[in-house]
């Protein structure tokens, strides 16, 4: 057993939990404030829970040599961000977060040309299986669905360009300067369409606004702890699981039903993630 692949396991097991959570936020709030205020207020409020981190480490935290990885890292994600929070607003939550999941196909290709770490048959035997869950839980095709469903997967592959580029960042950047850099970037970046679509928010609103800071803190930092301590290509399929947190949030709170494909699709996106990690833990 390697115990280094299990506690990655375990903390992307937490992040997505998180990221699902968040989902549930930004789908909750999509009614309440426009997308330039959700994408914002997430930044904010994670950057200010990071800012204790700053205080115990000091500003020696901040040295980088990589910054264009930091910077790169901020704008991929943003972008990812503006078009996934729309597609939340656009789909229900599961099936949303189901689309989003086809970006750990892209991660072991990007590892393999960019880091030159080699997936194992097992694991590319456990990439098609989970292509195959994810297309049996797709939503139906309908023609006011087509541009949602193309930005759901540019989405996807900007997500997996962020998980890769904290896996080329490990090597010389810690978890704690990896997130505080992206909350800082995106926090900045995010702020300058804010004034041109503000509307006033309930005390409610701005209630989930914090909470969802409190989720994307601890999420981006088990996510980026776990691509730090285990390669992207062993553990990338257990990214997987925020679906299973996505249906529970999404029939618990919005009463969505939970379909035999959907349910199909997460039972062979969970058995793939399983035979691709087992291989590696015994």
């Amino acid at each position: 057993m390697q115990p280094h692949l299990l506690k990655g396991a375990l903390l992307l097991l937490l992040a997505e939990a998180c990221f699902a959570g968040i989902g549930a936020v930004v789908k909750y709030s999509s009614d309440l404030a426009s997308e330039a205020q959700i994408v914002f207020f997430r930044n904010l409020f994670a950057l200010v829970l990071m800012l204790p981190f700053l205080y115990r480490h000091g500003f020696a935290m901040l040295k980088t040599q990589r910054w264009y990885l930091h910077l790169s890292r901020a704008l991929t994600g943003l972008v990812s961000m503006y078009c996934f929070f729309y597609v939340l607003s656009q789909l229900p939550l599961a099936q949303a977060m189901m689309v989003i999941m086809l970006s750990p196909f892209i991660v072991p290709i990007l590892a393999r040309f960019w880091l030159n770490e080699r997936p194992s048959r097992v694991t590319r035997f456990g990439i098609a299986l989970g292509f195959i869950g994810v297309i049996l839980a797709l939503p139906s095709p309908e023609p006011g669905l087509n541009l949602v469903l193309l930005l759901a997967l540019f989405s996807a592959f900007l997500v997996a360009i962020t998980k890769t580029t904290i896996r080329a960042m490990a090597s010389t950047e810690s978890a704690v300067r990896i997130v505080f850099y992206f909350s800082l970037l995106t926090a900045l970046l995010s702020a300058i369409p804010v004034p041109f679509y503000w509307q006033p928010l309930a005390a409610e609103v701005w209630l989930a606004f914090i909470g969802m800071g409190v989720l994307a803190a601890i999420g981006q930092l088990a996510m980026t702890r776990a691509f730090a301590i285990a390669p992207a290509s062993d553990i990338g399929m257990w990214t997987y699981s925020s679906v299973l947190f996505a249906g529970a949030f999404g029939y618990f709170f919005w009463q969505e039903p939970v379909t035999w494909g959907w349910l199909a699709g997460v039972i062979v996106i969970f058995y793939a993630g399983y035979v691709t990690t087992r291989q590696r833990l015994f």
